[in-house]
């Protein structure tokens, strides 16, 4: 384990300093996977400015999403977190645009569709604040970890 967290911190900065422009990470949640989603998002990504640095389709184990989700641990829906992100497979990817993280988390819109705005990846295509679709990094830093986790440095382009 001790392993893995160095080899993030060193893709981490790796990341941050190889950077041509800025990054973000994102994931294509079960729910949007599971109602064919998938090609609508990613149109509405394009179109927005951004450039696909690194994307696959894969399916987190119990034990990666539990890892990825840590932060969240002592929250009291952990438990239904791991079991919705575990459910079926996501599409993780590594975005690049001039303002990423920002930029992002405004195309997605607010965590409850309910209250995200017209036209926001939320809006159109999340069910409920459990199943919203889509995950956009918070920070720059997050973005990086998030982006390690998913990929090697091969694996980003």
């Amino acid at each position: 384990m001790l392993g893995f967290c160095f080899q993030m911190a060193i893709f981490a900065q790796n990341f941050n300093t190889q950077m041509r422009t800025n990054r973000t990470f994102t994931m294509i949640k079960p729910d949007a996977v599971e109602k064919g989603h998938i090609g609508a998002i990613l149109e509405k990504i394009n179109s927005a400015g951004f450039r696909i640095a690194a994307m696959k389709l894969t399916h987190m184990t119990t034990a990666d999403a539990k890892e990825f989700y840590a932060i969240h641990k002592e929250r009291p829906f952990f438990g239904e977190l791991v079991e919705y992100m575990t459910r079926g497979p996501i599409v993780a990817a590594i975005l690049e645009k001039d303002n990423a993280v920002e930029d992002f988390r405004t195309l997605i819109g607010a965590t409850n569709p309910a209250d995200a705005a017209e036209g926001t990846i939320r809006k159109l295509y999340a069910a409920s604040i459990g199943e919203n679709a889509i995950h956009g990094s918070d920070s720059d830093e997050n973005a990086a970890i998030e982006g390690a986790f998913h990929f090697s440095g091969r694996d980003t382009f």
